[in-house]
Order: C-alpha cells, then structure tokens, then sequence
C-alpha cells in the first residue's frame, strides 16, 4: 500500500539502533495492516534478544556524553525536534491514521500533543535543581543534586503511537537518559518515522533506539539487562504485572500505565448536554480506545430517560469509516481480537437484560468496525462493569443517590480516570475528593495536557507522565554532606 507522504523518508521498514537503520539478524519481515482495509501497510523487522542488546549496549555507551551535555544544549536538540515534528505533522498523521486507523483528525491532534511534550520538556531540561539542607552541624554543608537513572527502555502502545513515546522519551531525554523503546507491532512506523525527525534533530548517536518485533524476548532482555535502571511501561494490568515481577531481580525502576475502568458519573443537576458533549468526546475518541475513556457512564434516576435519548441522538451522528476520509469520526478497531473482545461484552450485557438503544452488532463498514452502540438497563452483573471495554459502547447505567455513585464508581480495582458533571459547588469538591482515581475531570470529559500529571493508583499504575513531575521519573537524587575544615 503506498502513502501520499509530502516526505517519504519518515516512512522506515527497519529498525534503528545506535544511529543506524537495520535488518533483523534473521533478515525476517512481518507484515503490519491497515485496519481500516486490511491491505499490507508495509514490513517490520522480527527483531528479539539480541539485536535489544545491541540496542541497550549502544544506548550505554551513548549515555557517557549524552549526560554530561549541558541541559540547554539537550533542550535545543529537543526543540528542533518538536519544530521537525510540527512542520511534518500531515506526513506524520497520514502514517498514523494508515497504521492505526484513527480518523486524521485525531492523528493530527496526537502529532501536536506529541510536540508539545517535547516542547514542555525542553523547557524542563534546565530546572532539575538540587537544593541546601540546614545543617545540624557548623563544619557541614547539606545539598542534593539531580542526576539522570542511566538507560531506560520504554515500551509502548498502539493506541497513541507517538504521543506515548513523546510522553516517555522527552522527559527522559532532557533528564539526561538514553533510551531504547519498544513500539506495538501493530503501529510501528510512527515511531520510526519520529526517529528519523529525530536523527535529523541533531540527536546523537545511540541516545534513542527502536527495536521492533518479539515482545516477549525483547521485554526479557529490556527487564533482564543490568544496564537498563529503568522500564517504562503503558499497556494492560496484566502484562505490567509480568514487567514489574521481572524489572525486581536487577532492581530497576518502573512506571506503568496500566488499566482503567473510568466512571463518568452525571449528576441530575447537571447541564445534561454539556455532559453528552464531553462523554463523546471521552467514550468514542479513538473508538473507544482509550485508557481513560468513559467505560461504565453512571446517571441519576431522574434524569436517566432523558439524558439516554440525548446520548443515542448525538451517536447517531458520528460519521463511521475509513480515518484517511476528511468527515470521518469513528475509526475501526484495531484487529479481530479487539472485535471479538467489544461484542462479547455487548452480547453478555444484552443477555442479562440491557437493551441496545443504537448499534450493538458490528458495522458493515469493513471486518473491523464495530458501530457506536448506547446500552441502558446496564447492572453490575454485567461483564462490561469489571472489564475494560477499549471499544465505542457506551453502558449507562441507574443511581439514585450521591453516596450510591461513588460506591460504584469505587467498586473496582482499578483507579486511573473518572469523570463527574454537576453544577454543586459543594458536590463538585466532595466528590472529587472521594473518587479513588489518580486523575479526575469535574464537568470536564477530556485530562491529557503536557503541563499535568498523568497516571492512576491502585492496578492502573505507578508514577506520572506530564507536568513537572514528569521529569522528575528519570532522575536520581544524590544526597553529598560537604564536610568544612576550619
């Protein structure tokens, strides 16, 4: 399949290891699909352990001068990079929505968020302060210095394939790190293409590698190598798990993103289409695809009726197909699992008595399409309540006092978004405090910024990405007593 790209070096089938781009050892290709029409997209290199070593010993030697650099020399090779990416941003998105499959709209959206993480953290490059600690004693001087953890591998999704790698790596970059990134197979050449802006940025050699294929043996090396101090990981519960058990033996370092199971609660004194606005925006974005999409929506009883027929109204006008189409909005999903997973749940609920008030099946529109479907009547002994959905259907479900939702809302083990509408001051401040979420919207359907902290507790993860913390996951703080003489 070929891509009208304005530039067609950003579109790379190899992988790219200490500033050169290469074959697997195996000289063996995979294919990587169009979801959208199952046509061949291109090839990837079926990579595993060895050429991951190669990739972290590059990244080890690389990282002797890389962190000695001054902190506003790595802000200027990370600015250039954010200018490269903005003035490739149609090239860039085309490859996403080509590989991925969601509508350009959003593509170009993500190719800009992406920039303005690097963008933030070239900014946050130059702030890693230490600071003086008054001494107990006259002839001590107490500080503490900033320094970067080493190499870090990040593994990441095919959901947002570059802002993830823009949300891990630029911090890491301006920390001081290098690193290694494993991309999803599914959706390997954004990150190859932000490699190639990259290279063209003036990064160095070695500072950012991209090994492609076997997720099992390269995890294994990523978690198994001594020289990687840390692992950043955005995937499922279940995998992380996996990483964090293995990344224990040498002790490293690890953030993890990991599942949701967002509450999007409207209350009745709600601005009811304020409210169908931003569960849009945060059930459908993406298809549903989301680690902070709305998975189960929760309404009062008196305003239940009325704000599932606004809901079903609004659904009904989302433009369904291929994301290359300028008025798409609702992309396919991404394969036949993903299919298979979303219509299993819609089956389950509708079995146990919930009623599908638009969509519910899978859409004509090709094999992967699955149409924006309304549920009511939906309990909790519905598989969709406990299981992350990751498609476009909306389960509302009924209650009827302010304790009951957040009850609900609470009532599962994991804690990375939740969203809430209410016009109560006084609700808006009670709630926010009692959701049990690392990251909450108050009348807002919609968290991700460069600026904010991004990340959950409980199973849905460890650490931050975004905002001034989000540097702060990359770097060690070295504590030096300064004896005195005199």
């Amino acid at each position: 399949m070929s891509l009208s790209l304005r530039d067609k070096s950003l579109f790379r089938q190899q992988a790219f290891i200490g500033g050169l781009w290469l074959d697997a050892d195996s000289g063996r290709n995979v294919p990587v699909y169009n979801p959208a029409t199952g046509a061949e997209l291109g090839q990837m290199p079926w990579m595993g352990a060895a050429e991951t070593r190669r990739a972290i010993e590059c990244a080890e030697q690389a990282l002797v001068s890389w962190k000695k650099m001054l902190s506003k020399d790595r802000a200027a090779i990370l600015r250039r990079w954010c200018n490269l990416i903005l003035e490739h941003q149609e090239d860039l998105a085309q490859i996403m929505t080509a590989e991925q499959g969601k509508p350009l709209s959003e593509s170009r959206s993500e190719i800009s968020s992406s920039a303005s993480y690097i963008e933030w953290f070239a900014e946050e490059a130059k702030r890693t302060y230490g600071e003086t600690i008054p001494a107990g004693k006259k002839d001590q001087q107490l500080l503490t210095i900033r320094q970067p953890i080493g190499v870090v591998a990040a593994i990441t999704p095919w959901n947002f394939p570059a802002q993830m790698i823009a949300r891990k790596c630029s911090p890491a970059l301006a920390a001081g790190c290098t690193v290694v990134i494993k991309p999803a197979p599914q959706t390997p050449y954004s990150a190859l293409a932000l490699a190639v802006l990259a290279q063209m940025a003036g990064l160095p050699d070695g500072v950012l590698n991209i090994v492609t294929g076997k997720a099992g043996e390269i995890g294994d090396e990523m978690t198994a190598n001594p020289a990687v101090r840390k692992l950043s990981f955005t995937g499922s519960t279940v995998v992380g798990k996996v990483l964090m058990e293995k990344c224990a033996l040498t002790v490293k370092q690890v953030s993890m993103e990991l599942g949701g199971n967002a509450p999007f609660i409207v209350f009745d004194d709600a601005n009811l289409d304020f409210a169908v606005r931003h569960v849009l925006a945060s059930k459908f974005r993406n298809s549903g695809q989301t680690c902070v999409c709305a998975n189960r929506i929760m309404v009062q009883s008196s305003v239940y009726d009325e704000f599932a027929t606004k809901l079903t109204s609004a659904v009904r006008e989302i433009k369904i197909g291929p994301g290359s189409n300028e008025n798409t909005t609702l992309g396919p999903l991404i394969d036949d699992r993903a299919i298979d997973k979303v219509d299993g749940l819609v089956r389950d609920a509708l079995s146990k008595g919930a009623k599908a008030l638009i969509g519910g099946t899978p859409h004509n529109a090709g094999a992967l399409f699955y149409a924006p479907t309304v549920l009511t009547g939906v309990t909790q002994n519905m598989q969709v309540f406990h299981k992350e959905i990751f498609g476009p259907v909306a389960p509302l479900y009924l209650f009827e006092k302010e304790e009951e939702a957040i009850d609900l809302a609470n009532a599962t083990r994991y804690g990375l978004a939740a969203y809430f509408f209410s016009r109560d001051v006084g609700r808006v401040w009670r709630v926010s405090e009692a959701l049990e979420y690392g990251m909450v919207g108050a009348n807002s359907g919609t968290l991700s910024s460069e600026a904010t902290p991004f990340g959950g507790i409980k199973e849905s993860g460890i650490g931050r990405e975004g905002g001034k913390y989000g540097i702060q996951e990359f770097l060690e703080i070295k504590y030096i007593n300064m004896g005195l003489e005199g």
